[in-house]
């Protein structure tokens, strides 16, 4: 069993203003790995904020860090720009696979910018803040999410 963490942010559900059906849905989609959620947390779109969660993730060896929130275009979405600062490889593929099938849903998903990466040994993953979208890039990630420890550990593949 994998351990992750599942991080939602956004303005609204860190004020108790929404309620964080996201990051719920993230956390469900994560046991399919399977992967235990060992840290879930609602966090504002504050770039410091979001960096430090992503660190702690990181420090506690976390096979996987998802975040749900933050990719758009909106003058407060700063989920990729706080992922860039912790991670030590970016992942380009996996934000151009999630951006390439979510096209077939919605057009829109052509306005995220959600990145991936590793720091570490931790694979971190930016998902759009949609319930929905958030399933949907589950499905897509699935096979990618049950190899990618394995080669982060070193083992052949």
């Amino acid at each position: 069993m994998y351990r992750a963490a599942v991080i939602t942010v956004s303005d609204t559900c860190s004020r108790g203003e929404a309620e964080d059906i996201s990051g719920t849905r993230l956390a469900q989609a994560a046991s399919e790995i399977p992967a235990a959620v060992e840290m879930k947390l609602i966090v504002p779109d504050e770039k410091d904020q979001i960096a430090a969660l992503l660190r702690e993730g990181v420090d506690k060896k976390l096979d996987f860090i998802f975040t749900t929130g933050g990719t758009g275009i909106g003058p407060r979405d700063v989920t990729p720009e706080a992922t860039r600062e912790v991670l030590e490889k970016e992942i380009p593929g996996i934000g151009e696979l999630l951006r390439l099938e979510s096209l077939k849903f919605t057009k829109m998903a052509a306005l995220s910018r959600g990145t991936a990466g590793i720091a570490g040994k931790t694979l971190i993953i930016n998902l759009p803040g949609s319930p929905k979208a958030v399933v949907e890039c589950m499905q897509i990630l699935m096979p990618v999410l049950r190899h990618a420890p394995d080669m982060l550990a070193g083992k052949k593949h």
